[in-house]
């Protein structure tokens, strides 16, 4: 057997082990939203054959109140993803193109934010957020904006490089002002990359528990994965609606994954090349 060929049979039983890992999550999840509580306690691994259901669904969206459940979170998760998006690009296309010590300043700023846990500034910002009275979706907003920003930033300075100059220069030869410069030559020129950000961005704003939970508390305003945790009582758990629970949250940004991937791996790499 060659050399190559052996390779090749490694790495993709190596693959193939390690896609099971990280699928058999999903089959447990999956399986279990069609069992009974008696099928789940039985066999959690097994498929649902007699204890076979579609009552978890049904009952798992009404307790969810998912109609209105969804929209708090998909309002959330768009309007503050769009401003990310937005502020991360303008302030990345301004720290970039105008050198500076104080811009290198901020860049390594923002940069050096990224690494600082949410758990160390929450009690300060959450008695912060209310002694401004916005203890409510839009200060949750806010915060989010605060919060990715420097992702975004750091994200974008680095595909700005690969943005030549002489487009902005031509532009404001021909009478263009800095926002047509921006909504008409930056920002779509940045489409790889601001769909990238947008992915990781409203993946972590959809699934976000801790700081909607310490923002949110009005019952009407509350996000899924706020109201998924009325499943797990201090006595009872119910399994099988929050598994059914789970697989409906998770269909949305699986969709929008499955829409925006193949500029995925484009928004990563762009920019790695000066």
């Amino acid at each position: 057997m060659k050399k190559s060929t052996k390779k090749k049979i490694l790495y993709g039983s190596v693959a193939g082990i390690l896609a099971i890992i990280f699928i058999s999550p999903f089959y447990v999840l999956l399986t279990n939203s069609f069992k009974t509580p008696k099928g789940i306690f039985k066999d959690i691994f097994g498929m649902p054959g007699e204890y076979f259901t579609l009552e978890n669904y049904v009952d798992a969206f009404h307790e969810l109140d998912f109609l209105r459940t969804f929209c708090n979170s998909l309002i959330i998760t768009v309007v503050a993803t769009f401003l990310i998006l937005l502020t991360s690009c303008m302030a990345a296309w301004v720290l970039e193109r105008n050198k500076s010590k104080l811009s290198n300043a901020i860049y390594v700023m923002f940069s050096g934010y990224i690494l600082v846990p949410f758990q160390c500034v929450m009690i300060p910002l959450v008695k912060f957020m209310g002694e401004l009275n916005m203890m409510s979706p839009f200060g949750l907003i806010i915060m989010y904006i605060g919060f990715g920003s420097s992702m975004g930033i750091m994200f974008y300075h680095g595909f700005m490089k690969s943005i030549p100059i002489s487009l902005e220069e031509a532009a404001i030869i021909d009478g263009c002002s800095r926002w047509k410069i921006f909504f008409k030559i930056i920002f779509p020129l940045c489409k790889t990359m601001t769909f990238t950000i947008a992915i990781l961005d409203a993946m972590w704003i959809w699934n976000d528990f801790l700081l909607p939970s310490l923002i949110i508390n009005t019952p009407k305003t509350l996000t899924i994965p706020l109201k998924m945790f009325y499943f797990f009582g201090k006595y009872t758990k119910k399994w099988e609606l929050a598994t059914a629970a789970l697989v409906i949250s998770i269909l949305p940004i699986i969709c929008f994954f499955a829409f925006a991937q193949k500029n995925v791996i484009k928004g990563i790499t762009a920019g790695a090349v000066k």
